[in-house]
This record gives C-alpha cells, structure tokens and sequence, in this order.
C-alpha cells in the first residue's frame, strides 16, 4: 500500500529547499532587498534540515538521487539555452 504521509513529507521538504535557494538567488539576480535572505536561512537552516531528521532511514539516498537528477536537468536545459 501506498503511504501518503512520506509523499507529503518529500514534498514539503522539497518545498523548503526551494525556498531557501529561492531567494538569495531573488536577492542576487534580481537586487531584490537582503531582507529575503533571513527567511531564505530560516526554511534552509532550521525547516528544511528539520524535515530531513523526519524522513525514513533511507531517505536521505532517495532524496540525494532524487535531487541530483533534477538538478542536473535543469542544468542541461540551462546550458542549452
């Protein structure tokens, strides 16, 4: 059976990831005000690195590899462009 609640967890943790990377890159690019930083080191620092104590024993190597390709995608179609 399919459990919902890891599905959630990944997604949220994922989603505090993005924000915490999210913006400094707003703050850098943008000149966006350094205001975004502390909300950026907030869902990095202390959500994000929270959820992961969270996940299940091997999630960190689901999540890395996980990660990893994304990334990496997003690389490729970045360099392409």
């Amino acid at each position: 059976m399919f459990e919902i609640e890891p599905l959630l967890l990944f997604i949220v943790t994922a989603v505090a990831e993005i924000i915490g990377c999210y913006l400094p890159y707003l703050w850098l690019k943008q000149g966006k005000s350094a205001w975004v930083l502390l909300p950026a080191a907030l869902s990095l620092a202390l959500l994000f690195t929270w959820l992961l104590t969270l996940h299940p024993t091997a999630a960190e190597r689901v999540y890395a590899g996980l990660w990893w390709c994304i990334y990496y995608c997003c690389y490729i179609l970045v360099v392409a462009d």
